[in-house]
């Protein structure tokens, strides 16, 4: 089995937080609200972003070195997430969990 680094091992742990939390406030919060936080373009970044966190993860447990690309893509559709999630109310868990994340991924990228 592949060692894994302390930055892997926190960053596949701050994906699986992220992809929990869009998905979860995704299904619970903005379903229960309408409005502005079920308008397609908001929902499907949402979904997105818990995709493509919980792929990097995957891709990281799998000890590829293509884990770099995963994890570009999911630092750049994790800030755009926590930036439409700012403007809405309630959202300050995804705000933070994606914020978060794609300060992990972006170390990972490098």
């Amino acid at each position: 089995m592949h060692q894994m680094s302390r930055e892997m091992q926190s960053c596949i742990d701050e994906c699986l937080r992220c992809y929990q939390t869009c998905l979860g406030t995704a299904m619970g919060h903005c379903l229960e609200q309408g409005g502005r936080h079920v308008a397609p373009k908001h929902f499907r970044l949402m979904i997105a972003c818990a995709e493509i966190c919980r792929t990097a993860a995957h891709v990281m447990l799998t000890g590829s070195e293509m884990h770099e690309a995963s994890c570009a893509a999911c630092a750049e559709i994790c800030t755009a997430c926590a930036e439409d999630c700012a403007s809405l109310e309630g959202m300050e868990q995804c705000v933070t969990a994606c914020r978060r994340c794609a300060e992990s991924c972006r170390k990972m990228a490098a």
